[in-house]
């Protein structure tokens, strides 16, 4: 029996994976020992592998797809080595961008990465951050740093550093400042390319990317229900954004007469704490908001 074989990112990414799956239809279950975790579909066989090591396992065909950052295909040079089957952003804390700059002290006379000339930096992002300014001509000193990297430049270890940060407050309260922006990344679902060949394989990414992807989108999305009276139907679907357009059911007639309709619609999650006020302000009553699992 055919299996894919899965890799599921260890660490920070994990939990956000598992919880991701999950809602698409797909439970994962991580001992605490166990680096193959079980899964509730016998076609995958998944394997707990740390995304800076993703891209390689998945380029030699160790393993035939998994989630990991850009950064990491790029670290690894494997942008041309594995296929970008759809981006999952999922992992964030905030609506900003996760991205690698370049930070040193609040003194430091460094204003431009041309300042890095000849300098120490340290960095997780390695061989990507060398070959960077290799490509625009700064020759300067770039150490892995296996941990506590902006610690480095509070102590003076090195002159700077490249970070990942998204909101930038964990810099500035190190007393650091950001230079200069390096890379912008985001959660990859990639393949080995020789999987897609494969229509039994393709067929089940495939399965997984649309699911995953419609688990995302619900999450960025409510669905409402109402009631509203007749003579207020066109002023409060005026007011509902829809997929398509509301669904309209006509209701019978309350004791005095009055015609009623009962509409849903699904609508953006950040629209709603402006959108509902105006809602029963046109009329509308009985308002329900509840979440969704997949949007498709």
């Amino acid at each position: 029996m055919p299996q894919l074989k899965l890799g599921i990112p260890k660490g920070s990414l994990e939990q956000a994976t598992i919880e991701l799956f999950a809602q698409a239809g797909w439970s994962i279950a991580i001992g605490s020992r166990n680096y193959f975790p079980s899964i509730n579909d016998p076609d995958i066989a998944c394997s707990l592998v740390r995304p800076q090591e993703m891209p390689l396992y998945i380029a030699d065909g160790t393993l035939d797809a998994g989630l990991t950052g850009w950064d990491w295909i790029l670290e690894r040079e494997c942008e041309n080595r594995v296929a970008v089957i759809d981006t999952l952003e999922y992992s964030k804390s905030s609506n900003q961008p996760c991205r690698w700059v370049l930070v040193t002290a609040q003194d430091s006379p460094i204003q431009s990465l041309a300042d890095l000339q000849g300098r120490k930096v340290a960095t997780e992002l390695e061989h990507y951050t060398r070959r960077y300014l290799a490509q625009r001509g700064v020759t300067a000193e770039v150490s892995f740093s296996w941990g506590a990297t902006e610690a480095k430049v509070v102590e003076g270890l090195v002159d700077a550093a490249v970070e990942i940060t998204e909101t930038g407050s964990t810099i500035r309260a190190h007393g650091l400042r950001i230079v200069e922006d390096l890379l912008i990344t985001e959660t990859k679902f990639i393949a080995n390319p020789d999987v897609l060949a494969d229509p039994w394989k393709k067929g089940k990414l495939d399965q997984l990317a649309l699911l995953l992807k419609a688990a995302l989108t619900a999450r960025g999305k409510v669905a409402l229900k109402m009631n509203v009276p007749s003579e207020a139907l066109a002023a409060v679907m005026a007011m509902l954004p829809s997929i398509t357009s509301p669904t309209i059911s006509h209701l019978a007639g309350d004791e005095s007469g009055q015609r009623w309709s009962a509409l849903e619609t699904v609508v953006d999650r950040r629209q709603v704490r402006d959108l509902i006020p105006q809602l029963k302000r046109a009329g509308a009553v009985g308002i329900l908001e509840y979440d969704l699992k997949k949007v498709v």
